[in-house]
């Protein structure tokens, strides 16, 4: 019941300038947003790192519309790339990018320049011997970010893609990515979205997701299990096998602070897994989307936004 009003409340700007006030360190900030630094992220892939798990690293921001954030946005990406290049992490650890914080909603340019700044974030991750995924937004920018996934992938196949399981259009979406040497992230979705795009009951949700997980273990392609459930994990196993998957052949991915013990289990099971990492300044909005997924957690944050007054 809390969700959706969760999720309007992401992008309330009177809430976010109250929550803002909070350091970053305390209560349930810091359980998933690690800090705001690239020293932070890079302290964070290495523990997850020694633990034996991969990671990929999201510097938060999004909806921008000034194109010297949208550049500051790239150079983070730059240097946080570098940064584990020269600390040996790069074999482990890859960046997810928003394309709207890198110049995607720009008035009449915004897909160019979205295009040539994720180029230049690519050079920047082969460079360094790692990889891009480019992160999915809301239903308004889909087709936009599959289109400029078709171009970098002509210089960079190696470009991955998310794929939102609550949206009526996915299971073809997984169809048509589901070849050789594609990696595709499938997660539930984490937007508010209309009825007319998306399912909105919960069971449906899952419904789509074990027909599209169907899709990309059968095909050629590099599926990513991006899911925190218990059963879509086993679906997904029990899938990998079915189609002769080795493991390797695929990866589990789950967003940092949550069901730690499970990342470490599966990787003890000899799985891939990669954990979801933000960091930077601007947390609030991707914070409001994990309570909306874990409003058990409200109370914890509610507590943790009044003891720091």
């Amino acid at each position: 019941m809390l969700r959706q009003p969760l999720l309007v409340l992401a992008r309330s700007d009177k809430v976010k300038k109250l929550v803002t006030s909070m350091p970053v360190s305390s209560g349930i900030v810091a359980r998933y947003v690690p800090g705001e630094s690239t020293d932070d992220a890079v302290r964070a892939s290495d523990e997850l790192v020694g633990k034996g798990l991969s990671a990929t690293l999201d510097f938060l921001g999004e909806d921008t519309l000034d194109r010297e954030q949208a550049d500051h946005t790239v150079a983070a990406y730059v240097g946080v790339l570098r940064a584990l290049a020269d600390r040996g992490l790069a074999r482990e650890v890859e960046v997810s990018v928003k394309l709207s914080a890198i110049g995607q909603a720009l008035p009449e340019v915004g897909e160019k320049v979205a295009v040539e700044n994720a180029r230049t974030i690519c050079h920047a991750a082969r460079n360094a011997g790692t990889t891009v995924t480019l992160d999915m937004e809301d239903h308004t920018t889909t087709d936009s970010t599959l289109g400029i996934l078709r171009e970098l992938r002509k210089d960079f196949p190696e470009t991955g893609a998310v794929l939102q399981a609550y949206l009526h259009r996915t299971e073809a979406d997984c169809r048509d990515l589901a070849y050789e040497g594609s990696r595709v992230r499938l997660c539930k979705g984490a937007y508010h979205e209309p009825e007319s795009v998306a399912f909105t009951d919960k069971l449906e949700v899952d419904k789509s997701y074990v027909r599209c997980l169907k899709v990309l273990m059968a095909g050629q392609g590099y599926p990513m299990v991006a899911t925190h459930d218990p059963r879509m994990v086993n679906i997904a196993g029990a899938l990998a096998t079915r189609n002769g998957r080795t493991q390797g052949s695929y990866e589990y991915q789950m967003l940092y602070g949550i069901r730690p013990d499970e990342q470490r289990r599966l990787a003890e099971a000899g799985e891939k897994v990669r954990v979801y990492v933000p960091y930077g300044q601007e947390w609030y909005g991707y914070l409001m989307r994990r309570l909306a997924e874990r409003p058990s957690n409200l109370t914890f944050f509610v507590h943790s936004l009044v003891s720091t007054k």
